[in-house]
């Protein structure tokens, strides 16, 4: 089962639903990969990340202040 986190009003979910797509759409096809859509995963994977550790930081400072 899945944990439902909150995303702190960022766009996480949208984020990572693009990723989603754009991975789908590759694997839907027979032609090579171009560096350009290699670069647009690795850039929203670099964003998704970012948040996921600002997130992580937010709630330690919470839970150390409770």
């Amino acid at each position: 089962m899945m944990r439902t986190l909150p995303d702190h009003g960022l766009p996480l979910v949208q984020l990572k639903e693009q990723r989603r797509d754009l991975v789908v759409a590759l694997q839907n096809r027979n032609g090579p990969v171009s560096g350009w859509e290699l670069m647009q995963i690795a850039t929203i994977q670099q964003a998704i990340q970012a948040f996921e550790e600002v997130i992580a930081d937010l709630d330690a400072e919470l839970e150390a202040a409770a």
